[in-house]
């Protein structure tokens, strides 16, 4: 069956970096685009990046462009979000998730799921 993992949350001041990763198996990675979404607490679910299948397209959130990078490595399998210049505002669980559609908003609106790594950043 379809597992995402993700990795790599943590608490970290504000204008710092993480690396979030999420190991992906149980399908042929490399044949699916992939994305990134985020709940911050008491909002709703936000589709912050994407990227095709081959990595050469990828798309971002107007509220992340800039600073998050978004990549992946078939040959491990494995999706990877790089978060710079970290704002309070981007605190959230974020997960990684497979054939989303183009809007987020309710769970429905991706087939699979990771379980959510969490991200906080202090002021």
């Amino acid at each position: 069956q379809v597992q995402l993992v993700e990795s790599g949350g943590g608490l970290v001041q504000a204008g710092g970096s993480l690396r979030l990763s999420c190991e992906a198996s149980g399908f042929t990675f490399s044949s699916y685009g992939m994305y990134w979404v985020r709940q911050a607490p008491g909002k709703g679910l936000e589709l912050v990046s994407y990227i095709t299948s081959g990595g050469f397209r990828t798309g971002y959130a107007d509220s992340v462009k800039g600073r998050f990078t978004i990549s992946r490595d078939n040959a491990k399998n494995t999706l990877y979000l790089e978060m710079n210049g970290l704002k309070p505002e981007d605190t959230a669980l974020y997960y990684c998730a497979k054939q989303c559609a183009s809007v987020v908003r309710t769970t429905q609106d991706c087939v699979d799921w990771g379980q959510g790594t969490q991200v906080t950043v202090s002021s």
